[in-house]
């Protein structure tokens, strides 16, 4: 599946409240499933000592998988409400964190480094 792909589909599935001209909408679910996300990992970590993706059952993959797609969806429906296409988005990260890492400040604390 392509980046145009998975938009073509976020178009067809998006249903919220004045739709093309709401990024609260979006921008509210992604915070709420990046949560989710976080706290299926904290768990995994407390109760039962995973750290990394090798240690993780079939079970538990599945379910975080199915969490991260949620937050593709939303990063893709704020990709849609700000009419830019998700490629666009993927490059500028690429280019801001190849450029950061050539200057030595991947690492470093602050958005403008």
């Amino acid at each position: 599946m392509t980046f145009e792909d998975y938009a073509a589909m976020v178009r067809a599935t998006r249903d919220y409240p004045e739709l093309g001209k709401n990024l609260i909408y979006p921008a509210l679910g992604l915070a709420g499933e990046a949560g989710e996300v976080a706290e299926k990992v904290k768990k995994l970590w407390r109760n039962q000592g995973q750290r990394s993706g090798e240690q993780i059952s079939a079970e538990d993959r599945a379910s975080l998988v199915k969490e991260i797609g949620d937050v593709l969806w939303y990063v893709a429906a704020m990709s849609e409400e700000l009419q830019v296409n998700l490629e666009h988005v993927a490059e500028e990260n690429s280019r801001k964190l190849l450029d950061r890492k050539q200057r030595g400040v991947i690492k470093s604390a602050g958005d403008s480094r």
